[in-house]
């Protein structure tokens, strides 16, 4: 056992590094254990809605939407997979990868190489636009014309954030390498390899059911895991005390620690989420398997209360629009109206 004394207080960022190592190695029976409790239920709710397409559409429709929570969890295998976490086999980790971006709409070798600038550059003022919400200082939106303002609004109101956001997101800008197109082949490989086969499993769902799975399963699904997932990356990142700074005042490891949050939730969420709302310790060190993130906290408790996110509280941090370097805090638009405009 190790000792859960220590005072995180006294512990810098950097020197967690040697403590959350010790989690690092996956097991590959664990693995495949969390793989095999996670695709044959997505493969039953998909054809248990498809049979009750002959009952209930509406009922149909119910089972793609809850069906969404599994796609949730097969893409936190993915997340995992891309940050090398889950299997020994870097191979056939990969391969897992793959796959499952077909299932999720994302493909693989994007998608790790833009979560992995995410994570190299979280919280740098220096650097943003890849991976992340985009996220404005009050200077350089008071900076903007009205136009530029008004357009910023729009992006970050939660309709556009939660529920159209998301959508786009999975649904066409993960149709092409945006933010690598000029990267190499591989990347295009990537995305145009996951179109086709996403292409022929579409062809193959209208050839035996018509449209009608399409708009009542397959679409409900992604909807709801997508604005789920698009959810739980906000809050991971967006709230009041997170942390952002530029030049030589960013750290990459004081950036992980403290601009993530620990996002408690009920134990079923986070079983379905991965337990991703551990967010703080992954960010701190991405190689440690989902499955053993409540292991560093239950070994470490004072880690639990690092950047501690209720579900209450991660509902008020959409009110949060833009960082103020002054008080080193995210501020709504209307606060910094208030105080600078």
């Amino acid at each position: 056992m190790i000792d859960p004394s220590d005072d995180a207080a006294k512990r810098s960022a950097r020197e967690w590094l040697s403590v959350l190592a010790r989690y690092r190695d996956p097991s590959t029976r664990r693995s495949l254990f969390e793989l095999a409790a996670t695709l044959p239920p997505f493969v039953l709710i998909w054809v248990l809605a498809w049979k009750a397409m002959s009952v209930s559409p509406w009922l149909a429709l119910a089972l793609g939407c809850l069906n969404g929570l599994f796609l949730v969890r097969i893409f936190i295998i993915q997340h995992d997979c891309g940050h090398g976490a889950f299997l020994r086999n870097r191979r056939l980790q990969d391969w897992i990868g793959r796959i499952l971006g077909v299932l999720t709409l994302t493909p693989y070798a994007v998608w790790r190489r833009t979560h992995a600038i995410h994570h190299a550059h979280h919280g740098d003022l220096d650097h943003r636009g890849i991976g992340d919400v985009t996220t404005l200082t009050v200077g350089e939106y008071r900076a903007r014309s009205p136009l530029g303002r008004f357009m910023y609004r729009l992006y970050r109101h939660p309709f556009v954030l939660f529920v159209l956001g998301p959508s786009y997101l999975f649904i066409l800008q993960n149709r092409v390498p945006l933010g690598l197109m000029t990267q190499g082949w591989r990347y295009w490989a990537s995305a145009m390899g996951t179109n086709a086969m996403i292409g022929i499993a579409l062809a193959l769902i209208v050839w035996f059911g018509g449209s009608l799975p399409v708009l009542v399963i397959f679409l409900p699904t992604l909807v709801v895991a997508a604005t789920l997932g698009v959810w739980l990356f906000y809050v991971q990142h967006q709230f009041e005390q997170t942390h952002w700074s530029k030049g030589v005042d960013w750290d990459l490891h004081n950036a992980a620690l403290e601009g993530s949050s620990h996002y408690v939730l009920p134990q079923p969420l986070r079983w379905l989420s991965g337990n991703i709302g551990i967010h703080h310790v992954h960010h701190l060190y991405s190689r440690i398997p989902f499955y053993r993130l409540p292991e560093v906290i239950h070994h470490h408790a004072e880690l639990a209360d690092v950047q501690r996110l209720t579900i209450r509280d991660s509902l008020r941090t959409v009110r949060l629009h833009l960082w103020d370097e002054e008080q080193d805090k995210l501020i709504s638009i209307r606060e910094a109206q208030e105080r600078y405009l």
